[in-house]
């Protein structure tokens, strides 16, 4: 039932580079099993009927989204489906020890175009923003127009697929992913994974200016290169960078707090 679903998932997964990612998800999640495989061995099967209603209603789902040609609620689908048959097979206890890995496979699927919308158009309002107050800093005249920076050499456009989302969307997996392999504490695991949010724009806001003084100060066509190409690969480095000082950092005020005791 869900081999269209899984496919055409995985397609976008190579089409599209805001969701690239998502070969990882799944990954991640296995390996999360796999290091627990000894404790979920030893929990006592409690298969339960109840799990029947859980996949009747991933089923109901799948046919709603199937039908209404919504992507979105075809994949979530496959999320409760799975889950409904270990609950069935297996008892809610062993659901609920892998809670974090079966809740991690949402990050492997596409957020509706709607909502994408919604997110992505006042991220570039603010990575537009943020570039027109620190350029003029920089000796850069700077006239901004909404998300269109108009520089002396030439019109600088901050378009959908440079607003930031693609490198949120990629960093809040990675920052999930390094809280659970480097920090025990469940506490600091949440705040790393919300810190990819200003950590996502302030390195896209960064991108921006660097763009903007390559135009002032370089060659206008070869910034424009830079922007859309090499730029992204060097922010997300970036963004690892800040995530890690920001790992080091909480480290650092915990420890210092809990002396403080």
């Amino acid at each position: 039932m869900y081999a269209p679903v899984l496919l055409h998932l995985v397609g976008q997964w190579e089409r599209d580079p805001n969701y690239s990612h998502g070969f990882f998800v799944p990954a991640f999640s296995l390996f999360v099993i796999w290091s627990e495989r000894e404790r979920l061995r030893a929990l006592p099967l409690r298969p339960s009927w109840s799990g029947l209603l859980v996949l009747g209603v991933a089923v109901a789902i799948l046919t709603a989204g199937t039908l209404g040609a919504e992507l979105f609620l075809s994949r979530v689908s496959l999320l409760l489906a799975i889950g409904g048959l270990m609950v069935l097979m297996l008892g809610w206890n062993h659901l609920r020890a892998v809670l974090f890995p079966w809740l991690f496979l949402l990050l492997m699927i596409p957020i509706p175009t709607i909502v994408f919308n919604e997110i992505t158009f006042p991220l570039q309002l603010l990575a537009s923003r943020v570039a027109a107050h620190v350029l003029p800093l920089a000796g850069v005249p700077v006239l901004r127009e909404g998300n269109i920076i108009q520089l002396p050499a030439m019109a600088l456009e901050v378009a959908e697929a440079c607003s930031g989302i693609r490198s949120l969307m990629s960093l809040a997996t990675l920052a999930i992913i390094y809280g659970y392999l480097l920090e025990p504490r469940v506490s600091l695991r949440v705040v790393l994974a919300l810190s990819s949010i200003p950590i996502a724009v302030i390195a896209n806001s960064a991108r921006i200016v660097g763009t903007g003084l390559l135009v002032q100060y370089w060659d206008p066509e070869k910034a424009q290169g830079f922007f859309h190409t090499f730029s992204g690969w060097l922010i997300f480095v970036v963004s690892l960078v800040l995530l890690f000082l920001t790992h080091q950092g909480l480290q650092w005020l915990w420890n210092r707090e809990g002396a403080t005791r």
